[in-house]
């Protein structure tokens, strides 16, 4: 029985390693891609084994390094302020709207569900937050429009409160003198980090590949994202690959890498990401399950 159990152990772990490599195979094939010959993508195509190696597409990318170190610095700044902040608001709404005792609680979880529905549309808001807030060419702009408080988010924390933090602990905070404020921070809080991980996770993924708000609200370069200037290096590379310059001009507008850029513009972006996961892997299938049992 023992020798019966130990097989069916390995074929399940088998079966895992090699779903976990085949997980692996694309952005391995993205890596290697992204350090091949541009020739040689042309000739052979994308290859996990290539003949002839160049860093050609993070030289041109690097060209003005502190230029990307600038975007860099924006986006991690972006990133960890935005996701901070639209934690600590989404759950600080999310909880009230938990509680069965809170006045209009139908009505309030409505109008959060309603924004999930309908917004005022682009050009509302680019006067919004242009012409009445005066966000255009600040840090502001890339954190607070459509990015910081989002209605599934809320929804879903308000479901993790309702089911998973007893009401008798509530009710017994009370008894022992403490008021609505002790109760949030030091026991709703502490017991919620399953569900503030995983709506974090997600803002931590929206803050870092958001390059529409870089596109909308900015015009000074010094403030642009890593995604946006990424995305305008990759338009720009694309122009130029299709202009009819001819002579010397031509040659070397030919020979820029276009397919190493694409793939080395996705490493760029993707490995803060891979380091940021395992942090917050434990906590996200427990978070984004048990906010999902009822609504």
């Amino acid at each position: 029985m023992k020798q019966k159990e130990s097989v069916y152990q390995l074929m399940i772990h088998l079966v895992f390693i090699i779903i976990s490599a085949m997980s692996l195979l694309p952005f391995v094939l993205l890596v290697t891609s992204s350090i091949t010959d541009e020739n040689e993508i042309i000739r052979r195509g994308y290859s996990f084994l290539p003949e002839k190696i160049s860093f050609a597409a993070y030289d041109y990318l690097f060209h003005d390094l502190s230029t990307i170190l600038r975007a860099y610095g924006i986006s991690i700044s972006v990133t960890v302020i935005g996701t901070l902040t639209s934690v600590l608001i989404i759950s600080m709404l999310a909880y009230p709207l938990s509680r069965r005792d809170l006045p209009y609680r139908k009505l309030f979880s409505f109008y959060v569900f309603f924004t999930m529905l309908f917004n005022g549309g682009l050009v509302s808001t680019y006067y919004l937050y242009t012409q009445v807030f005066d966000l255009k060419n600040t840090i502001f702009a890339l954190i607070i429009p459509y990015l910081l408080l989002n209605g599934f988010y809320v929804l879903l924390a308000r479901t993790f409160f309702m089911t998973s933090i007893p009401v008798a602990i509530i009710e017994s905070s009370y008894m022992d003198g403490a008021g609505e404020f002790r109760i949030f921070w030091q026991i709703v809080m502490p017991l919620s980090l399953p569900i503030l991980a995983t709506v974090g996770l997600f803002q931590i993924i929206h803050y870092w590949n958001d390059w529409f708000n870089s596109l909308i609200f900015i015009t000074d370069s010094k403030l642009f994202s890593l995604q946006y200037m990424l995305n305008k290096i990759l338009l720009d590379i694309q122009f130029l690959s299709t202009a009819d310059l001819g002579g010397n001009q031509g040659e070397m507008l030919a020979a820029l890498p276009k397919e190493g850029v694409r793939m080395a513009m996705a490493v760029i972006g993707v490995v803060p990401i891979l380091i940021t996961y395992p942090f917050f892997q434990k906590f996200f299938v427990k978070g984004l399950t048990v906010g999902a049992v009822k609504g």
